[in-house]
């Protein structure tokens, strides 16, 4: 059986923490909950040291579900990933846009408040 196909570059590593569940990312040195903190691969290189960091977290029993995301960069260098799946997971809940992430990323109050 071959090896699952890699997505197109750049690249950003995501996971799930083995512990509690929360998403998070490979920043090059550990795992962060911040999307800004990932660590994005531009080249080969760069994507196979992110394959093999999910191999090695997955071993070490650190996180689970550990896979290469597509990302879109800004002019800043901001990765976005590409897909509404991990748009989700970068994020948090879609309906209700006051809880998870998303909340802290756009400094909305809960509803109510």
């Amino acid at each position: 059986m071959s090896a699952p196909k890699r997505p197109p570059l750049p690249v950003i590593l995501l996971a799930n923490d083995l512990l509690d569940g929360e998403v998070v990312f490979w920043t090059g040195s550990a795992w962060s909950p911040l999307p800004d903190d990932a660590l994005v691969g531009t080249d080969d290189a760069s994507a196979a040291a992110l394959e093999s960091a999910a191999k090695n977290g997955m071993a070490a029993q650190k996180v689970v579900d550990a896979y290469l995301v597509d990302v879109a960069l800004d002019a800043a260098g901001v990765a976005t990933p590409r897909h509404y799946r991990e748009k989700i997971k970068t994020e948090g809940p879609t309906t209700r846009r006051d809880l998870g992430k998303q909340a802290g990323l756009y400094n909305i109050a809960p509803a109510g408040h």
